[in-house]
């Protein structure tokens, strides 16, 4: 068997500069994606080079579930003290609670400072220092690698924030280990999922691709019981517009029978699915096998746009 040769291609010889050329490749949504997936997070872009006072930052973003900030910031060069200040004035202006900083060579002083800054900070504050290299197989067209360098703590940082002075329940740790071990799996799955870092909590929310609405996963231990729900925040005409939509939707879905809970009261409304499964330790990879089924099945229900009015 005949194997090629792996070769590192220098950055510059494909990014010559690193706004017109770094900055616009990376907010091409399959080139973030990439970026996404490496961190953990659910990246959607909201503007390049984005005012902050004085200054601009080379991309702004959001987290796609919850809208918190995300503040990217690239350098084709190894790290300097220039940039990591930068970092830190574009996130405090902006109050960024991600901070992700892409380049070609991370020094151990600057590993240092990113490591200092998560270990030092609660969860709203989230540093990542990602290297970014280009490869190619004897002449193919060179491919881009992310390695992240220094990422938070998930663990740590899920434990101090959740407790002062006590330790977490057993409930709390149980459900970080649960939604830790789903998150390792969605990874390995013949179809992988990106999940955003697990808390000790008894849901988790997942990206659909819309702003509008967005999947929610939940497990009650107590009940044996795990689900997925398309969870839609302040739009009781997005609801109904599904609703008109809702055997189709059923059959897409392929889970059973949803629950269309529009929830008067409420701002939000909820269309969801339970599954009755075994949740004890060695029984858990049943609950991760459907809830990544889940996961795909509700996207593609949900991701695309369905007309108010349906066909007779």
């Amino acid at each position: 068997m005949r194997l090629g040769k792996l070769t590192q291609v220098e950055l510059r010889e494909y990014w010559r500069h690193e706004a017109r050329n770094f900055t616009t490749w990376l907010a091409e949504p399959e080139n973030l994606a990439q970026l996404a997936d490496e961190v953990g997070l659910d990246i959607r872009l909201v503007q390049t080079e984005a005012g902050v006072g004085r200054y601009a930052v080379d991309m702004l973003a959001e987290e796609e579930t919850t809208g918190r900030k995300i503040v990217i910031e690239n350098q084709l060069e190894a790290t300097d003290h220039s940039h990591l200040g930068q970092i830190l004035t574009y996130a405090a202006g902006i109050e960024a609670e991600f901070i992700i900083w892409v380049v070609r060579e991370a020094r151990d002083e600057h590993r240092q400072a990113i490591e200092w800054l998560n270990e030092h900070t609660d969860e709203r504050i989230n540093c990542f220092l990602v290297q970014i290299e280009l490869w190619r197989i004897g002449e193919s067209d060179p491919a881009p690698k992310f390695h992240v360098v220094s990422r938070p703590n998930d663990w740590t940082k899920s434990i101090r924030t959740s407790s002062t002075d006590r330790e977490l329940s057993d409930t709390k740790t149980w459900q970080l280990d649960f939604w830790q071990g789903l998150r390792e799996f969605a990874k390995t799955a013949a179809t992988p999922v990106s999940l955003r870092a697990p808390r000790p909590q008894h849901w988790q929310d997942v990206a659909l691709g819309r702003s509008d609405c967005h999947i929610s996963l939940t497990v009650y231990r107590s009940d044996d019981q795990v689900g997925a729900e398309l969870y839609i925040p302040n739009s009781k005409g997005l609801f109904r517009q599904f609703a008109a939509h809702k055997e189709e939707i059923e059959r897409i879905v392929g889970l059973g029978s949803l629950s269309w809970e529009e929830l008067p009261a409420k701002k939000a409304s909820r269309i969801k699915v339970t599954h009755g499964v075994d949740l004890s330790q060695e029984s858990q990879a049943t609950a991760y096998s459907w809830l990544v089924q889940a996961i795909h099945k509700l996207r593609a229900a949900f991701s695309r746009d369905w007309p108010d009015n349906p066909t007779p």
